[in-house]
């Protein structure tokens, strides 16, 4: 399993070029209701440390920016994916420990935070805890039954434990939620890829393309497809065609 899929902080479209720009601006206004703002001005600081591996330096912009904003739960993420980098790199139980406590303040402030489940899940099984990773993506699900996030993070976790026919049952419930999810497609042309089934996994792939372009992952494996298997995927249908969906792990990692 890899630590750190998705450790890196989260929802990077929140931050445009123009934010950071603003950034200097607005942590020298006080102002009525700047105080959002600027805790998302933060935040986007301590992302660019981050990237640039100064995790404790993004610690302390992810620290101000709950302290602005204490309901702010992409900065309890990103202060819990710092705390489990360093404990794991240092092996640290402390660090590790503070990560797990602030991934459950991040949940505590929003319940659908897909990447914090993912995070908290990992850290769990890496600590032996497997049967609580699981437990807390079912809990999720079956709280969210009508939501493909959950059933992709649990097909992912079922994966990587060695688990595929799971992955895939729990890939069939995402893409009845949602059968146009780009994530649990390519996760599914992944796993038809493993087994052999390049036709379906090229279909998979190609369909989640459609659903979301942006994705140089799979776009990557649709060219590899089509160039190794020279004539004999030819007839296979393309994205923007009618195809039959074999339902059932999450997005190429």
């Amino acid at each position: 399993m890899s630590t750190f899929t998705l450790v890196a902080p989260r929802r990077r479209p929140r931050f445009p070029h123009a934010l950071r720009a603003l950034l200097g601006v607005c942590s020298l206004i006080a102002c009525p209701g700047c105080g959002n703002f600027s805790s998302q001005g933060l935040n986007a600081e301590g992302v660019r440390l981050f990237d640039q591996t100064r995790v404790e330096d993004a610690m302390q912009q992810f620290q101000r920016a709950i302290d602005r904003d204490p309901t702010n739960a992409d900065g309890y993420y990103n202060l819990a994916s710092s705390y489990h980098r360093l404990g794991s790199a240092n092996h640290r139980a402390s660090d590790l420990s503070q990560a797990e406590r602030y991934y459950y303040l991040c949940l505590d402030r929003d319940p659908e935070h897909r990447e914090c489940y993912r995070g908290l899940a990992v850290l769990l099984v890496e600590q032996g805890r497997g049967e609580e990773a699981f437990r807390l993506l079912q809990g999720w699900a079956d709280r969210r039954p009508n939501s493909a996030d959950p059933k992709i993070e649990l097909a992912r976790l079922y994966e990587e434990c060695g688990d595929r026919q799971r992955a895939k049952q729990q890939l069939s419930d995402a893409l009845l939620a949602d059968a146009t999810n780009a994530r649990a497609l390519a996760a599914l042309g992944r796993i038809r890829e493993q087994e052999g089934d390049r036709i379906q996994a090229l279909s998979n792939y190609q369909q989640s393309l459609y659903a979301n372009r942006f994705q140089p992952e799979v776009a990557s494996r649709v060219t590899a497809l089509q160039s190794s298997a020279g004539g004999v995927l030819a007839g296979a249908p393309s994205s923007g065609g009618t195809v039959t969906v074999s339902r059932g792990t999450s997005p190429l990692r």
